[in-house]
């Protein structure tokens, strides 16, 4: 059995466009090993040939809160584009087994998702005010 070049944990949607952006698409993404191997990538059930790959680009950013590192590997075939999220580990900066244009980028955060995390930190400033009221 052929062993991988690189594995990594990745959450991957299926999805037309730029999906620089937090929001409900990544939500539902799908969470498993991207495995790279001499002839393709795979993601789960998903398997790209690196012939079949028409476009490929590695957008490097850094988060908005936190400012850690990161990466969109998007992957154009003829039927769809495959967009894979992965963390910022060195691998990324070096050679990849396919032709691959990279780019820095900005991390953008959707409305829903600064909601999400409004209401987030409201609720725990409240449980903290509380809990020192109660004290």
């Amino acid at each position: 059995m052929e062993q991988p070049l690189h594995t990594c944990m990745t959450k991957a949607v299926i999805a037309d466009g730029d999906q620089l952006q937090s929001g409900p698409q990544w939500i539902m993404s799908r969470r498993a090993f991207l495995k790279l191997y001499e002839d393709h990538l795979q993601c789960g059930d998903w398997s790209i040939n690196y012939h079949d790959i028409r476009d490929a680009i590695l957008a490097s950013f850094r988060t908005p809160i936190l400012r850690l590192p990161g990466y969109v590997l998007s992957i154009r075939t003829d039927s769809k584009t495959f967009h894979f999220g992965v963390n910022g580990w060195q691998f990324w900066q070096g050679d990849l087994p396919f032709p691959v244009a990279r780019t820095k980028s900005r991390l953008r955060i959707s409305l829903i998702s600064f909601l999400a995390r409004a209401v987030l930190i409201g609720y725990t400033v409240y449980v903290v005010w509380c809990w020192l009221a109660a004290a």
